[in-house]
């Protein structure tokens, strides 16, 4: 089996296992300057390199066994969303998972905090990417007041622990965080207001997001005080041009496991074979969609 470890290559900056840079230095300690927006060519040509590496890792998962947990984190609007849809784009969802999780019931709410994350794990052979997470109570619910300081408090002591006990178990997780400037994070919830594609992604709790920008800077360097362990780091994102941050994000995913391309045998097709005694009934007797497509087609009238 070919060895792909690093499929990100030169591309993601040298990075290897565990987050470290070719000097050894931290990858989620690097804080550098926003660069201009990635070329257009040159994001969809690396893009396209990058997701044929996922689809290999995707394999080594399903033929190994592997369970790999990927954490979104991050501001409103930092990208989170866009960059989980490159993930997946061509990739199987019987194999990759998307879990974004809506508010608690209120049974929930009487559970144990992390119980209805537990069942969402990754089981052997499978990648789950967790649009937002367990983190929430370290986050919107610490800010907008939807938990108890207790709760907070016996959170913040239990997430390392628990985090811990899935690391032991063999899963594979990485803790990923979108970070923008409040001005970009404006200035996109402003194009989502005036889209009306996307205008259904704004909540009043994009309103609070700009309210309290410094209560949740507060609270994301507390959550980064307990829970960036050398156990389970927290790897920042800069996420000011998506592009940039689309990139670096899964380049740096790849260059962090070590998976091997899996050889399979390749399909054939075998010729057709004649059809014997059958006829197709008529059309007419089929309920067909209309041809809308072909109005398109039709020279605009005058």
């Amino acid at each position: 089996m070919a060895h792909r470890k690093g499929g990100a290559g030169k591309a993601a900056g040298g990075i290897a296992a565990g987050g470290k840079d070719l000097a050894g230095q931290s990858g989620a300690k690097e804080s550098p300057e926003a660069p201009g927006r990635l070329p257009l060519g040159v994001y969809e040509a690396e893009l396209a390199r990058l997701q044929a590496e996922l689809v290999a890792l995707q394999e080594w998962v399903r033929s190994t066994g592997a369970r790999v947990l990927v954490l979104f984190e991050g501001r409103d609007a930092a990208g989170k969303g866009s960059a989980i849809k490159r993930v997946t784009e061509y990739l199987n969802p019987r194999v990759v998972r998307i879990v974004a999780l809506p508010a608690p019931t209120d049974r929930q709410r009487g559970e144990w905090y992390f119980q209805r994350y537990v069942e969402q794990l990754p089981a052997a052979g499978e990648i789950v990417l967790m649009d937002r997470s367990w983190y929430n109570r370290a986050g919107v619910e610490r800010v907008m007041g939807f938990c108890t300081p207790a709760e907070h408090k016996r959170f913040m002591a239990q997430c390392p622990v628990f985090e811990r006990l899935l690391i032991q178990d063999g899963i594979l997780m990485f803790k990923y965080w979108f970070s923008i400037s409040h001005e970009e994070q404006e200035r996109r919830f402003r194009a989502r207001l005036e889209d009306p594609l996307r205008q259904w992604k704004l909540s009043p709790m994009d309103r609070e997001a700009i309210l309290r920008w410094e209560d949740y800077s507060r609270a994301k360097d507390d959550m980064f005080m307990q829970t960036d362990t050398a156990e389970s780091p927290w790897f920042v994102v800069e996420a000011e041009d998506k592009r940039r941050a689309r990139i670096n994000m899964i380049a740096h995913l790849l260059s962090s496991i070590d998976y091997t391309e899996v050889r399979t045998e390749p399909v054939t097709l075998p010729e057709r074979p004649r059809a014997v005694n059958y006829t197709r009934p008529p059309r007419e007797l089929y309920r067909y969609v209309p041809d809308h497509a072909a109005q398109l087609l039709k020279p605009a009238a005058e």
